[in-house]
């Protein structure tokens, strides 16, 4: 009796399926992981050298980091009659998105009130 052979598998189909079923990572999916952790780094480094979000201490003292929530803040508290939410924008440089939260959080903890509509007065 003659059997059938069964299709041979090939080598590299064996290795596929072994990384596949150990969790194994490519190298393509460690050159995404290093070109993520690059951005990352310059996000960071950015982030860190950038002049607007510090403060200048007295000698000998740390560096404070400015949040956004206090610069929008200290915008809003500096305004006599208010500040408008397109106002808050270009002083700030920050998106839509950003300045909503932040005003939303403002609000909700009572620092701030609406006095109309895209207005907002410190309490």
């Amino acid at each position: 009796m003659l059997r059938k052979k069964g299709k041979a598998v090939s080598f590299d189909a064996m290795v596929k399926f072994f990384m596949q079923h150990y969790n194994i990572p490519t190298k393509k999916d460690v050159d995404r992981m290093m070109a993520k952790l690059d951005r990352l780094e310059n996000l960071i480094k950015t982030a860190m050298t950038s002049p607007a979000f510090k403060l200048k201490g007295q000698p000998g003292q740390r560096q404070t980091t400015v949040t956004a929530v206090d610069m929008v803040f200290d915008l809003i508290s500096r305004s006599q009659e208010g500040l408008g939410f397109a106002d808050i924008q270009v002083k700030t440089g920050f998106g839509d998105k950003k300045i909503r939260n932040i005003i939303f959080r403002l609000n909700k903890i009572g620092k701030i009130k609406r006095k109309r509509r895209g207005t907002y007065v410190a309490v």
